[in-house]
């Protein structure tokens, strides 16, 4: 029988990976929820070839295009944010969460509170509310699907092992396009430069987050909630051409590392399949043409967003949540041309150095903070650029 999928964010990169994949498999997939944040037209042109029950704009200004242009189709057609929350409780065999930032975080929380199983590419959503999420997930039987290819290869690793076994966690990162330069130069790149990933195909927040490898703190905080271990056992290791996804050490000294391609649908293949695999048109590894493997430390001098993350999550309560609104702010004001790049992991470091707010107890609690820490970092990115 065919599985049944909810795409979140099916106009995004993951978003279309993953449709890659559905298309050469078709037969084994039904389609019942598209989203999209605004692209009206590319969301409709896939609702038309992928006949979902519904699609769904996340921009309800939208709404009466989407509904012309499904008209006749049989396609429901909604909008909003709470649109979304009401298609994610929607019945699915597995929903993948890819809406970027913290707007996926409502629509990924009812689905997991419904006891669908989530493929998670959203890591904003766990960084801001990891507590309240691993516990719905305990509650309702969800089980949480890491999409990030980081946090894909370390639930590969951990297959057949024990977590108490576990003696680290190492999280792998290509250092991004500027890992060699100096910071002088670096005050003077471009949102062009930073979005050009050496290795990887992705969006242009992601992309940034790389650059200034707040990715792989936000990486950090998401792996501390996936794979209970202690913070003090998972690493970060800079791996310039992004062949080792991440790597499990045990308490024997043996080493497991995840290896592939640097195609994003390898980590989406094995979270639509598990725990069965799936052939995908990926280009196969050639260790003998790559001839060589690099590592070294994170330089948190230069990139100091690692240690943020770590300070953030070591502190918990509301502090990555602030983290991960102020960053999202800052990287919007960095792409507009409005903040040089070294002021993006300054704004963050701004608005998380105010006292902490309550512990959040809720979603209601997340939404305030998140609030909150846009409004404050809004006005270091206005400070900046009126200096």
């Amino acid at each position: 029988m065919a599985r049944r999928l909810s795409l979140f964010g099916a106009t995004g990169s993951v978003g279309q990976s993953t449709l890659d994949l559905v298309r050469r498999d078709g037969e084994a997939w039904q389609i019942g929820v598209l989203t999209a944040n605004s692209d009206v037209a590319e969301l409709a042109k896939l609702a038309q070839e992928f006949r979902p029950d519904i699609a769904v704009i996340a921009d309800e200004a939208r709404y009466a295009e989407l509904q012309e242009a499904l008209a006749g189709t049989g396609i429901e057609a909604s909008a909003g944010a709470e649109a979304l929350v009401e298609a994610a409780k929607r019945p699915a065999d597995l929903v993948m969460a890819a809406i970027v930032g913290c707007a996926g975080l409502a629509p990924t929380m009812a689905a997991i509170e419904a006891g669908t199983d989530v493929a998670l590419a959203n890591k904003e959503a766990l960084v801001s509310a990891g507590e309240l999420m691993t516990a719905a997930a305990r509650a309702s039987g969800s089980t949480l699907l890491p999409v990030d290819s980081e946090h894909n290869a370390i639930f590969q690793c951990l297959a057949g092992g024990k977590i108490d076994q576990v003696r680290r966690i190492i999280l792998t990162a290509s250092g991004g396009p500027f890992r060699t330069m100096s910071a002088a130069d670096m005050a003077r790149v471009t949102p062009a430069q930073a979005v050009a990933h050496p290795n990887w195909s992705m969006g242009a927040k992601i992309s940034v987050d790389s650059a200034t490898m707040m990715n792989k703190g936000l990486e950090l905080i998401e792996a501390y909630h996936l794979f209970p271990v202690g913070l003090d056992r998972i690493e970060i290791l800079v791996h310039p051409q992004s062949v080792i996804h991440s790597l499990v050490e045990y308490i024997d000294c043996s080493t497991l590392a995840q290896l592939g391609s640097p195609d994003m649908r390898i980590p989406i293949a094995s979270a639509l399949a598990w725990p069965e695999r799936m052939a995908t048109p990926c280009a196969p590894l050639d260790l003998a043409t790559i001839s060589r493997l690099d590592f070294e430390a994170p330089d948190e001098i230069r990139f100091p967003a690692t240690a943020l993350c770590r300070a953030a999550i070591a502190e918990g309560g509301a502090r990555p949540a602030q983290l991960n609104a102020a960053n999202e702010v800052a990287v919007a004001a960095f792409l507009a041309g409005r903040i040089s790049f070294p002021a993006i992991v300054d704004t963050v470091r701004r608005v998380i150095d105010a006292e902490a707010p309550p512990v959040p107890v809720s979603l209601h609690d997340i939404f305030s903070v998140d609030a909150a820490s846009r409004a404050a970092a809004q006005h270091f990115v206005d400070h900046y650029e009126h200096a």
